[in-house]
């Protein structure tokens, strides 16, 4: 029996929700996420003696079967060490494959194809003294157990996952105000190029604000064109957020929902999720010209300008930085998509202060996707899925804009710990912590499994970088500095791992 734990934002007692078998669990998998997963393995923590749910990792199925031993070890040692680190390991685990058939392939086929990697799964977490308690395959609307070997239950042709809304996981998690957001992929869709007649043009405004932008932020011997690309960089921001915030007045703009109306509007059908979004996205999409988001783009590859927009974090000032954000994802299109994982991790940052984690989760996955050495979103994706509360990261980040706006006003003469402007106490971790994706190498195809997982989950390393050593910016210190707190909302430990 496992007992799934949804505690509320507020101070109500928590909701206890007890599973019993297998499509229980199947049918719980999309609130424990916030989104249905496509194309993913995810494992669950249990713990105790009812098998609470805990932590949790997600990734996205490797093509090749030869990846499948490193992932499942990667998979299986990140999901025990994370929960260490945050709480106790695991008494037990539950293996999730989730993916639809090819074109005329059965969901039984699926589950028969993936069933080597769920023994490697069950193989790798038995190696680390955990046991699976279920491996469930689900494919084509039908779940398949791996592990139960009672076809009265768990026949062999699979089981029909319940009609969405009609099971007690659904009704509690509609009374707790859970929301699903259609599937991963449709959360994705969000975040990416969409490949239409437009990428030509965004393309050649990259490559000419590239030309311009890049060499002032490199070259320059004194620093002073990186300034002058940074100060043009933020207003550029200031002015585009003022075009994505709702008009005065609070109505919102047509089309184009803010995160929480988002997550109030959209309901557990997919079809409704993406036919919302996509007329937000071509509504914002409408709101920038290619010329400033090639601008932007290139400007935000700066670190310390990166950290500066990340102060546009909450209210309706948090809102419209997380609708640009994406704007800007959406135009890395070839061969910029590395540039991608500035707006991308961005985006991430909005979205979780702003309350939407899976949608956070999303945007820092998507963001290691396109540079897995970006310190900043692992920093962030880890302590999101560590259940650290973001607004001690958020009074850091009001701590470095009152400093700066304090570091801009004249002191009175003779006044003690006066801090000129530009100089090294108000610069003082401000300094970046990892390279700017111009100096990002394509990642290699032939990256292993284990390093994917790692990477994703893993404590951050400190990558090569352009700038000053690694741990001294605001995207380390910050991120430090909330975990020493032991801030964590509502008491939760160890709930939210994984993408």
């Amino acid at each position: 029996m496992n007992t799934n734990r949804h505690e509320s934002r507020t101070t109500a007692p928590a909701q206890q929700i007890t599973l019993r078998g297998p499509a229980e669990l199947a049918d719980a998998l999309p609130f424990v996420l916030g989104f249905h997963p496509t194309d993913s393995v995810v494992l669950v923590a249990l713990h105790g003696e009812h098998g609470r749910f805990g932590g949790r990792v997600r990734l996205g199925i490797p093509g090749s079967p030869e990846e499948w031993p490193a992932t499942a070890e990667g998979l299986a040692e990140c999901l025990v060490e994370g929960s260490g680190r945050v709480g106790s390991r695991p008494d037990g685990i539950v293996v999730f494959l989730c993916q639809d058939p090819a074109p005329g392939e059965t969901g039984r086929r699926v589950m028969e194809r993936l069933r080597p990697f769920a023994q490697r799964l069950r193989t790798a977490c038995g190696a680390l003294d955990i046991p699976v308690y279920e491996a469930l395959c689900i494919s084509d609307g039908l779940y398949f157990s791996y592990c139960c070997p009672d076809v009265r239950c768990c026949p062999t042709d699979g089981t029909p996952l319940a009609l969405t809304g009609t099971s007690v996981m659904a009704a509690t998690a509609t009374y707790a105000g859970i929301q699903v957001r259609g599937s991963l992929k449709d959360m994705q869709a969000r975040l990416k190029p969409h490949g239409s007649p437009d990428d030509e043009p965004q393309r050649q405004a990259l490559n000419s604000a590239a030309a311009v932008i890049v060499p002032r932020i490199l070259d320059a011997p004194t620093g002073q064109g990186r300034t002058e690309v940074r100060e043009a960089t933020l207003e550029l921001a200031g002015e585009l957020l003022r075009r994505f915030a709702p008009p005065a007045g609070g109505a919102a703009v047509p089309g184009a929902a803010g995160a929480a109306g988002e997550a109030r509007e959209a309901d557990s059908s997919a079809g409704r999720f993406r036919l919302g979004t996509a007329a937000a996205d071509t509504a914002d999409d409408g709101l920038l010209t290619h010329d400033e988001a090639a601008a932007l783009i290139l400007g935000l590859q700066d670190r310390e300008t990166r950290d500066r927009a990340a102060e546009w974090m909450e209210g309706a000032e948090g809102a419209a930085a997380l609708r640009l954000w994406r704007a800007l994802a959406r135009r890395c299109v070839t061969p910029f998509q590395e540039h991608a994982a500035a707006p991308l991790a961005l985006a991430g940052w909005a979205a979780w202060s702003t309350g939407d984690e899976p949608a956070a989760r999303v945007a820092l996955g998507l963001a290691l996707d396109a540079d897995p050495d970006y310190l900043f979103a692992r920093l962030l994706h880890q302590a999101c899925n560590e259940g650290l509360d973001p607004e001690s990261l958020r009074s850091c980040l009001r701590g470095e804009r009152r400093a700066r706006a304090e570091a801009k006003t004249p002191a009175p003469a003779g006044a003690p710990g006066a801090a000129e402007p530009g100089s090294a106490a108000a610069a003082d971790g401000r300094e970046g912590e990892h390279r700017g994706s111009e100096e990002t190498p394509s990642p290699s195809e032939g990256r292993t499994a284990r390093r994917r997982v790692r990477q994703r989950n893993a404590p951050p390393r400190g990558p090569r970088q352009v700038g000053p050593p690694a741990g001294t910016g605001p995207g380390v210190s910050l991120v430090k500095s909330a975990r020493g707190t032991g801030a964590r909302r509502g008491g939760q430990r160890g709930t939210r791992s994984g993408r």
